[in-house]
C-alpha cells in the first residue's frame, strides 16, 4: 500500500526551489521532485538504500 507524498523538511519554500517528496509503498521508498509533481520520475530505494541516502545528506 502506497502512503501519500510527503513533502522533506529540508525542501525550499519557494516555488522553484529545490524540493523533493517521500512516500513508503510496500517496503520501499519513493522519492521525486516535488516541482515535477506526478510527471516526476520516481527514485525507488530500498530501506538500506534509504538510510544510506540519510546518512549522507546530512554530511
Amino acid at each position: 500500500m502506497k502512503s501519500e507524498w510527503r513533502k522533506s523538511s529540508r525542501s525550499s519554500s519557494q516555488a522553484n526551489g529545490d524540493c523533493v517528496e517521500v512516500r513508503l509503498n510496500g517496503d520501499r521508498f519513493e522519492v521525486r521532485d516535488t516541482k515535477l509533481g506526478a510527471e516526476s520520475p520516481i527514485l525507488d530505494v530500498s530501506p538500506a538504500e534509504w538510510v544510506a541516502l540519510l546518512s549522507h545528506e546530512g554530511r
